[in-house]
């Protein structure tokens, strides 16, 4: 079904240039149009000279894209990816030839490059190389003017692309050189392909640079543009439909670029586009994908991570360690720093008996999965899977096989043969763990690696990563926001606050006495900080609460409140309850057959009670009720802080 656009009317007050404009620029283009001799134009363009003149410019041309090619693409990747001294002077001198006049580009190339500029009678003397009155000097000329088209379309390109997907391919033992060649380019072919076009077709209507500094000799610099400059004088219907023919070619290029080179890096492909080239069915006989077992060895976890985190990090073969805290804590930056990829955190680090400290990210052995998965666009799940092996080697049909086994036991392989585009959110996360599984690494890094699935899968695929990382040998770091996935997955639980380890213990530990907040609040407690006194805790906000056993007296402290442990009443209770606090319903959710009832009030900090349906019915549990909270003093463990 078509969409439906709703047309907007423009003002006249900006319509009406507009029109004008159009109408400047297109009134020159009907003038070559209309005195052209459409009779005479094969006797023309058929002409010795001309045959001879675009002959010479499309080779030159050509030369000048092969040298805006070898030259500019490394230029376009050191401006987009490398931060330098000087950098804005370079992307000036990158610009300076799309403002400067041509004839002045000239000049400055013939006092460069001519006999007696200030390279040139090095170039003449050493190599025997003249560049003025030579066609070389015509493909010097139009490369210095046309190159600035191409570095300015790709360094855009490049600035579009997001770092995480070259990061990803050194964490999987990609080299710099290879990562360039099979992720870098083919993301970016859409504005190379662009700024290649446009170069071509700036070098091929070249005219001032090239008069002014190669000249105009038959057969050896005079190109299509300077043949129209002489027909003008003797023959000006002949340069008329010379004029054409590069304004087909002109009109050629950018009728091909419309819309089919303009794409982001990393767009997708038409959802039709399934299979990859290349992807021939393979064998069906199972594989059990390599890991590297406990029994087989395994490599042990020392680091020290110095910058914007602060701590030491240990842990034996086969630890998994859930990562833990609030946004900016830290936890990402923690992942990047073990994997030598950002500047804000530096990481000491021993994986077994190997320093890995000064080796860069692509021989580190050490995989992640960042949070967007950063699933090669331009790559089959087959394909993304199997990249981590053959970068380090592993013959084509071997690493496919293995990587098959891998989706089939995250239970994608059936997609095989899609692109990153035609997954589910969901399915595109699994081949991202499938990926950094099949790496072999010997330390595994997953950003929440689970955070796209939904419940049932996400559950399906826990078990699934739990079964690899009993047998796995080495250690594995997840950063969640899921208290499910840091018990059932995690030996250990890390809490970070500002960079620093506030907690590193059991599951079990930081569930009976988290040590913040935060922590106590994903684990679904009531988490109240305060100083300690005699009788229990004097609270931030103002209030106290009473507890079974007291803290040493001005302590920091944290108080831990279990939901289901806080009663809600419509009338102030009478009896036991030591604490006792009037509050306003605020929000009423549903937790699986129960409900969470969000109490706030004056005299304490909101608290969260747990009661079942009916309990509410009979209370009249609403938003807006008032009603008593109260907690017995036995129900609360205070944690020293």
């Amino acid at each position: 079904m078509s969409r439906l656009r709703t047309r907007v009317r423009p003002p006249a007050a900006l319509a009406l240039p507009a029109l004008l404009a159009v109408a400047f620029l297109l009134l020159p283009l009907v003038g070559i149009l209309t005195r052209t001799r459409w009779s005479e134009l094969g006797t023309h363009l058929g002409s010795p000279g001309v045959e001879q003149a675009l002959r010479l410019s499309l080779l030159v041309s050509l030369w000048a894209l092969g040298l805006s090619l070898l030259l500019g693409v490394p230029l376009a990747w050191l401006l987009a990816r490398v931060d330098f001294k000087g950098k804005a002077f370079v992307r000036s001198l990158v610009l300076l030839p799309m403002v400067l006049p041509p004839t002045v580009g000239g000049v400055a190339l013939l006092l460069g490059f001519g006999r007696r500029g200030l390279l040139g009678p090095w170039l003449e003397g050493t190599f025997g190389i003249t560049l003025p009155f030579h066609t070389s000097g015509a493909v010097v000329a139009a490369t210095f003017v046309a190159m600035p088209f191409l570095v300015i379309s790709l360094e855009g390109a490049l600035g579009g692309l997001k770092r995480s997907y070259e990061e990803t391919a050194a964490s999987l033992g990609a080299s710099p050189v290879r990562v360039f060649l099979t992720v870098t380019l083919p993301m970016v072919a859409p504005g190379l392909i662009a700024g290649a076009a446009l170069t071509w077709a700036r070098a091929l209507g070249e005219f001032g640079a090239t008069i002014t500094f190669a000249g105009n000799l038959p057969g050896t610099t005079q190109t299509l543009p300077l043949q129209v400059y002489l027909l003008l004088q003797d023959s000006p219907e002949a340069a008329t439909s010379v004029s054409l023919l590069l304004l087909a070619i002109a009109m050629g290029v950018l009728i091909a670029l419309r819309g089919r080179w303009t794409a982001a890096p990393g767009a997708s492909t038409s959802a039709e586009a399934v299979a990859v080239v290349g992807d021939a069915p393979e064998p069906s006989a199972p594989v059990e994908p390599a890991v590297a077992r406990r029994d087989e060895g395994g490599w042990p976890l020392h680091a020290e991570v110095t910058g914007f985190n602060e701590l030491t990090l240990d842990a034996g073969p086969g630890t998994t360690i859930a990562v833990v805290g609030e946004n900016g804590a830290g936890k990402t930056t923690l992942l990047r720093a073990l994997l030598g990829l950002t500047p804000r955190a530096h990481a000491t680090l021993r994986l077994g008996d190997t320093d890995v400290s000064a080796l860069p990210p692509h021989r580190r052995q050490v995989a992640w999965v960042p949070q967007d998965g950063a699933l090669f666009p331009h790559l089959s799940a087959l394909a993304n899977t199997a990249y981590g092996l053959r970068a380090r080697g592993v013959p084509r049909a071997t690493a496919r096989a293995e990587a098959r086994a891998w989706l089939d036991r995250l239970g994608v392989g059936h997609l095989a043969g899609r692109r990153p585009a035609q997954l589910s959110g969901g399915q595109a996360q699994r081949v991202a763990l499938a990926r950094a599984l099949a790496a072999r690494p010997r330390l595994l890094l997953l950003d929440e690696p689970l955070a796209a699935l939904d419940q049932t899968t996400r559950a399906r695929v826990r078990h699934t990563l739990r079964t690899h990382l009993a047998g796995f040998g080495g250690v594995c770091l997840i950063v969640t926001h899921d208290p499910v996935e840091a018990v059932s997955l995690a030996d250990r639980v890390l809490v970070l606050a500002d960079g620093r380890t506030l907690q590193d213990a059991p599951p079990a530990e930081v569930t009976r006495h988290p040590r913040s907040p935060w922590v106590a609040r994903m684990l679904g407690r009531n988490a109240w900080p305060g100083t300690a006194t005699a009788e229990g805790l004097k609270l931030a906000g103002g209030g106290r609460l009473v507890v079974p056993e007291a803290l040493p007296d001005g302590c920091p402290a944290l108080a831990i409140i279990a939901p289901e442990a806080v009663s809600v009443h419509r009338v102030r209770p009478v009896g036991s309850p030591r604490n006792v606090w009037p509050g306003t319903v605020r929000e009423v959710t549903a937790v699986g057959s129960r409900l969470r009832v969000l109490v706030g009030s004056t005299e304490a900090p909101d608290l969260v009670a747990e009661i079942t349906p009916e309990a509410a019915a009979e209370l009249g549990i609403v938003d807006g009720v008032e009603v008593w909270t109260s907690v017995k003093a036995t129900e609360v463990t205070l944690v020293r802080l």
